[in-house]
């Protein structure tokens, strides 16, 4: 297991942007495909974007897909969530995570809160 420490959440106006960051442990962070999710008060977690271990493979929410921007870098052993434009519904905590077969490492979340 990878541990996760996610931060860069914060307030931000409407058609703002703010970047996420999420720091990983492990000498093996590079093997993991990566992920981001949120969850809005009141709704189930939600899938954002993944990106696969080298970097090269990226899959996106269609609410995100155009404004959002995964990207990693190994040798910081960091993924990032770019995210632009930013709307009052893409307000929640913001999960990363990590996995081979399936995301078993999770962060303990950052707030992102969009303002209209």
């Amino acid at each position: 297991q990878v541990q996760l420490v996610e931060s860069g959440g914060g307030l931000v106006q409407a058609g703002g942007s703010l970047r996420l960051s999420c720091a990983a442990s492990g000498r093996t962070f590079s093997s993991y495909v990566m992920g981001w999710f949120r969850q809005a008060p009141g709704k189930e977690r939600e899938f954002i974007a993944r990106i696969s271990w080298g970097g090269g493979i990226t899959y996106y929410a269609d609410s995100v897909k155009g404004r959002f921007t995964i990207s990693r870098d190994n040798a910081k052993n960091t993924v990032y969530l770019q995210m632009n434009s930013l709307k009052p519904e893409d307000t929640g905590v913001y999960y990363c995570a990590a996995g081979r077969a399936d995301f078993g490492s999770w962060g303990q979340g950052t707030q992102v809160t969009v303002s209209s």
